[in-house]
C-alpha cells in the first residue's frame, strides 16, 4: 500500500484491485474439520454438492476477514473491482485458459510421480512442500500416528540373489518401499558386480524377481554398498530408471497410506510407518536385515497437513512449464526484469533452471472443476474412467464437449464423465491479474495496464507473465521496457518462527491495531479447528508471548513498523513491543503538530511562494534538511529500499523538526516584541511548509494520521485544495532550499548542544548552569556567536561564554571535545567529581586512539599511495590530523583535572 500510495501521489495512473482466491485445500480442510466436529460426518457423507453448500456458507461467514483486515489497515484498493477467484468471471476465465492451454498442447494428462498427501487425499505442487533437513535420527509426530516416527536413519538390508550367488546389500531411508523395489542398480564400472550384470535378485516376501541393472547415472560406486534398490512408482529418480530400463511400475499404497494387496497379504492394510517397523522385523526373522545409521536426509513435509509427503504414480493433468521458465529466466539475464532484492536472482535461476512440468489437479471438491470429461463407449465400464488417456474430451462446458466427443467416435453410442478433480487454487491465482481487467471478454482495460509486449505473446508466456506478477508483486504501469519486482519479506513471530496457528503464534494485525486481552486470544484459539493436543501447544504459546495481552498500537503504527522491518529483507521477526514504540512515536507527533499547528494561528494563510533568502537561518536549515529528507526519501522508494525511506522521515520528524526547529523558534512566539514580527511571519511560514511536506512525505506508510491532520492545516488562498491528502501531490526536491553550508554549520551547532547536555549530572531536573565554548581558531568562534542564544535554548544552560585559546577556563568544569576546534565546559560548581570526568576522558581518548590506529594501517598499507585517489588522500590526512588534535585537548583537560 505504501508503493501505491506514493506513485499514486506522484502522478502515476496506479490500480492496486482488492480480491481473495478460495483456498481450495486449506478451505476444504476447516469445512470438514468443522463438519466432523459439530456434526460427525464426512463429506462423502453427505455428497459433493451438499459440501460446496456447506464451504460456501464458511466462505460467507469467515471469508471477508482477509478484506476487513486490508481496509483496517487502510489499503486503498478500487473496492469497486473487488472479485472472487470463483465467481463466474473468474470461474469462465479459468476454464477458457485450460481450453486454450490445452489446445497448444501445454496442457497434458499422463501418469506420472505426483506428491501425494495421505491425509489430505490429494496431490500437491512442489512449491507445498516444505523440506525438513536432518542431521541424525530424529523422532517425528506424524498425523495419524499416536508414537512418533523414526526418520534420519540408513537401512541396511541384503536380498539374496540367484543360483546361489549370494546376496547383495542394499540401504534405504524408507525400508517399507522395498515391498514395491523391481531391480537393483549398480555402476556398469563397478567391478564388485560385474560378475551380476543381467542376473536377479529374489525379493523375500513375495518371490519377485528383481533385475540387477546397469545405471551410471544414478548410481554413486564410492557410496554406500554401490547397489541401489529401485522402486520406481515410490521415488523420483527411481521413477527416471523405471522409465530409462523399462522396470515394473508397483504402487504399494492405497491413497490414505495404507500398504495395498501388492504388498503382499503380510503387511496388506498396515499404515506406512508401522509396516516400516513390521518390515524390519520380518527381515530379522529372516536373517536379511544388517544394521541401521544416522543419516542425514531432507524429509518432504506438506506445508497444509504437516504430513510426509509420498511420492505416487497418478494419472494428473500437467501444464508444461520448459517454455515458460525459459522465457522468465531470459528476461532476468538480459534485465527485462530486475527481481529486488538481487539476492533473489539465484532462486529465480534454481527454480527455473530445475523446472518441472506443474502438476494442476487436486483431488479436492472445492475449486474449479477440470473441464475435461471421459468418453466411456457403450459396453466399457464406468469404473475404467480415465484409464486411456485418449479418450479425454476438453472443452468449455458439457455441450461442447458432446459435440467434440460426436466428431472423434462418429455413430458410435458412449456417456461423458466430467473429470471429478479440480485445478490447484494457483491456476486460477496466476491468472488473477488478467481476470480482473476483463479478459477474455474485454481487453480495454488489460491494454492500459499491460506491456503491449506482454499481451502479443502467446498465451502459455502471458500465463507465465501473469504468473510470475501475482506470486512476485509485480508494479505494472505503461508500456516500459523493463520491469521490477518486489519480493517482500515473510512476517514470522519474535522468535523467527513462521507463524502456525498450532503453535498458536499467529498475530491477527487487528489484535494489534485494537489491542486485546489474554482471555480473548485463548478464546479465539478454542473457537479455531485445532485438536486437543494442537490447542494445547497453542494456549502455552499465546501465554508466554503475550502475557498482559497484546497493547492498542494503533492502523498507523502497525504499518510504519512492518514498512521499518523491511531492512532484514527475507524476513521479518515481528516484536510487538517495536509496534509499540512506534504507537508512542504517533503519539508524540499528534501533540507536537498540534502544538505548532497552534502556532500558526487561526487565521493564518500560507503565501502561494516563500522566499527563503530573508528567513532566518534557522528557517533556512529546516527546509534545507527537509529537502535532504525528500530526497532521500524519494531516491529509497525509486530503489525499493523501505526501510531507508522510513528512517530518513523518522530522522526528519524527530530530531530535526520536532527535537531543533520547533524548540528553537518557541522564542520567537512566546515574545511577542515587533522586532521579532518578521522573523515570527517567516518561522510560521517555515514552519507550515514543513507540515505541509512532512505530512505528504508520511503519508504512504502511516495514511490515518496524516489524513487527520493535514485537512485541518490551512492552505494558500486561491490554491485548489484536493480533497484528500492521498490525492495530493508528494514532495519533490526544491533546488532553492539547499544549503550544504549551512547544515555544516548547524551540524557543529548541533553537536555542541548534545556535548554540553551529557555534561549534565543526573541530579540535575531544572537547574540551568554556565557554559563555556572554546574555540581555536576565528572561523569558528564566529559559528559559535552567530548561534549562541540557539545553544543556550536548546542545551538548557544558563549562558554561554566564547573563549578563545588564551584564555583560562573556569574551574570546577566538565568538559566535552565536540571537534578538534571547539571544546565545551559545563560549570558544575561544587557537583564535579574529579574522577568521573577522569574516566569519562579516558574513554574517549581510548575511542580516538582506537581510530587512529585503524587509519594509520590503512595509510601504511602496501600500495595506498598508489592506488588510493589524491582526495581520498587528503581527507585521511585531515582526519588523522583532527585525531592528533582531539587527544592533545584531551590530554590538556586531563592535567587540569589532576591539578
Amino acid at each position: 500500500d505504501a508503493m501505491i500510495r506514493w506513485r499514486r501521489m506522484s502522478g502515476y495512473n496506479a490500480l492496486w484491485v482488492p480480491g481473495v482466491d478460495h483456498a481450495g485445500i486449506a478451505t476444504q480442510v476447516v469445512v470438514e474439520k468443522k463438519l466432523m466436529r459439530e456434526r460427525k460426518l464426512t463429506r462423502h457423507d453427505i455428497g459433493r454438492d451438499k459440501f460446496i453448500s456447506e464451504v460456501l456458507k464458511w466462505k460467507d461467514q469467515y471469508g471477508g476477514t482477509i478484506l476487513g483486515q486490508l481496509r483496517r489497515l487502510g489499503a486503498s484498493l478500487d473496492w469497486s473491482r473487488e472479485c472472487f477467484t470463483m465467481d463466474d468471471q473468474r470461474s469462465k476465465a479459468v476454464t477458457e485458459a485450460f481450453v486454450r492451454l490445452h489446445k497448444d498442447g501445454l496442457i497434458y494428462r499422463d501418469y506420472r510421480l505426483v506428491n501425494w498427501d495421505c491425509t489430505l487425499l490429494t496431490a500437491i505442487s512442489d512449491i507445498e512442500v516444505d523440506h525438513l533437513e536432518l542431521k541424525e535420527e530424529t523422532m517425528l509426530k506424524v498425523p495419524g500416528y499416536s508414537s512418533p516416527v523414526q526418520f534420519g536413519v540408513l537401512i541396511s538390508f541384503a536380498y539374496p540373489l540367484e543360483e546361489g550367488l549370494g546376496e547383495i546389500i542394499v540401504a534405504t531411508t524408507r525400508i517399507e518401499t522395498m515391498l514395491g523395489d523391481t531391480a537393483i542398480a549398480v555402476h556398469p564400472e563397478d567391478k564388485r558386480y560385474k560378475h551380476l550384470h543381467g542376473k536377479h535378485a529374489i525379493h523375500p516376501f513375495n518371490g519377485r524377481k528383481l533385475k540387477i541393472i546397469c545405471d551410471a547415472v544414478l548410481v554413486d560406486p564410492t557410496f554406500g554398498t554401490g547397489a541401489v534398490k529401485i522402486t520406481p512408482a515410490h521415488d523420483p529418480n527411481d521413477f527416471e530408471v523405471g522409465k530409462r530400463h523399462n522396470l515394473e511400475f508397483i504402487n504399494i499404497f492405497t491413497d490414505d497410506g495404507k500398504i495395498n494387496s501388492n504388498g503382499g497379504a503380510q503387511f496388506e492394510g498396515m499404515a506406512r510407518f508401522a509396516a516400516r517397523v513390521a518390515v524390519i522385523d520380518a527381515l530379522k526373522e529372516k536373517g536379511l536385515y544388517k544394521d541401521t545409521k544416522k543419516n542425514e536426509m531432507n524429509l518432504g513435509i506438506c506445508s497444509r497437513s504437516n504430513d510426509v509427503v509420498e511420492p505416487m504414480i497418478k494419472p494428473q493433468w500437467f501444464v508444461n512449464c520448459h517454455t515458460m521458465a525459459k522465457a522468465g529466466l531470459d528476461a532476468v539475464r538480459s534485465k527485462k526484469i530486475e527481481i529486488i532484492p538481487q539476492q533473489y536472482e539465484q532462486d529465480w535461476y534454481r527454480w527455473l533452471e530445475n523446472i518441472r512440468d506443474w502438476c494442476v489437479s487436486r483431488q479436492l471438491w472445492w475449486g474449479h472443476r477440470v473441464p475435461a470429461w471421459y468418453v466411456t463407449l457403450e459396453d466399457e465400464q464406468l469404473n475404467d474412467l480415465g484409464s486411456n488417456n485418449d479418450r479425454w474430451i476438453v472443452a468449455r462446458n458439457e455441450c461442447d464437449a458432446m459435440l467434440e466427443a460426436q466428431k472423434k467416435y462418429p455413430g458410435k453410442k458412449f456417456q461423458l464423465n466430467q473429470d471429478p478433480d479440480v485445478l490447484d487454487t494457483w491456476f486460477s491465482s496466476g491468472l488473477f491479474p488478467l481476470t480482473v481487467l476483463g479478459w477474455p471478454d474485454d481487453t480495454a482495460d488489460l491494454r492500459a495496464f499491460y506491456p503491449t509486449s506482454v499481451l502479443e505473446t502467446g498465451l502459455d508466456i502471458l500465463f507465465f507473465w501473469v504468473a510470475r506478477m501475482v506470486m512476485m508483486g509485480m508494479q505494472l504501469g505503461g508500456d516500459v521496457p523493463f520491469q521490477k519486482v518486489y519480493l517482500h519479506p515473510m512476517i514470522r513471530d519474535a522468535h523467527g518462527r513462521k507463524m502456525s496457528k498450532s503453535l498458536g503464534n499467529v498475530v491477527d494485525p487487528l489484535e494489534v491495531i485494537n489491542g486485546t486481552t489474554l482471555e480473548d486470544l485463548l478464546k479465539r484459539l478454542e473457537e479455531g479447528n485445532l485438536d486437543p493436543n494442537e490447542l494445547s501447544v497453542a494456549r502455552e504459546g499465546k501465554k508466554k508471548d503475550f502475557p498482559d495481552g497484546i497493547a492498542e498500537c494503533g492502523t498507523d503504527a502497525l504499518r510504519f513498523a512492518l514498512i521499518s522491518y523491511t531492512s532484514q529483507s527475507d524476513k521479518i521477526n515481528l516484536d510487538i513491543k517495536r509496534v509499540v514504540g512506534y504507537r508512542q512515536w504517533c503519539n508524540k507527533l499528534w501533540n507536537a503538530i498540534r502544538f505548532a499547528m497552534g502556532k500558526l494561528g487561526d487565521h493564518y494563510a500560507p503565501p502561494a511562494t516563500i522566499v527563503v533568502s530573508s528567513m532566518p537561518p534557522v528557517c533556512k536549515w529546516i527546509l534545507s534538511v527537509l529537502n535532504k529528507a525528500i530526497g532521500k526519501t524519494v531516491t529509497s522508494l525509486e530503489a525499493y529500499k523501505f526501510a531507508d525511506a522510513t528512517s530518513a522521515i523518522y530522522s526528519w520528524w524527530q530530531y530535526q523538526l520536532c527535537d531543533v526547529f520547533i524548540e528553537a523558534v518557541k522564542p520567537y512566539f512566546f515574545n511577542d516584541s515587533q522586532e521579532f514580527d518578521s522573523a515570527r511571519a517567516a518561522c510560521r511560514d517555515a514552519l507550515w511548509v514543513c507540515l505541509d511536506n512532512g505530512l505528504r512525505l508520511l503519508h504512504p506508510f502511516m495514511p490515518y494520521v496524516t489524513e487527520e491532520l493535514w485537512q485541518r492545516l490551512p492552505q494558500p488562498k486561491d490554491s485548489c485544495r484536493k480533497t484528500s491528502i492521498m490525492i495530493s501531490e508528494y514532495p519533490s526536491v526544491v533546488k532553492e532550499w539547499a544549503d550544504d553550508k549551512l547544515e555544516s554549520e548547524f551540524g557543529i551547532i548541533l553537536d555542541t548542544v548534545n556535548k554540553l547536555r551529557s555534561l549534565k549530572p543526573p541530579t540535575d531536573t531544572n537547574e540551568r548552569r554556565p557554559a563555556f565554548a572554546l574555540c581555536r581558531g576565528e572561523d569558528i568562534a564566529a559559528t559559535v556567536q552567530c548561534y549562541q542564544s540557539l545553544v543556550v535554548s536548546l542545551s538548557s544552560v544558563s549562558s554561554l561564554k566564547i573563549l578563545a585559546e588564551s584564555d583560562e577556563t573556569p574551574p570546577d568544569c566538565s568538559t566535552a571535545v565536540v571537534n578538534k576546534d571547539l571544546s565545551v565546559y559545563l560549570q558544575l560548581q561544587g557537583a564535579l567529581n574529579a574522577e568521573v570526568e577522569l574516566e569519562k576522558l579516558r574513554k574517549k581518548r581510548d575511542e580516538i586512539q582506537k581510530l587512529q590506529h585503524a587509519l594509520s594501517q590503512k595509510m601504511e598499507a602496501s600500495g595506498y599511495r598508489e592506488k588510493a585517489p589524491p582526495s581520498v588522500q587528503e581527507e585521511d590526512m585531515r582526519k588523522l590530523t583532527a585525531f592528533f588534535e582531539q587527544l592533545r585537548v584531551i590530554g590538556e583537560a586531563e592535567k587540569k583535572l589532576d591539578a
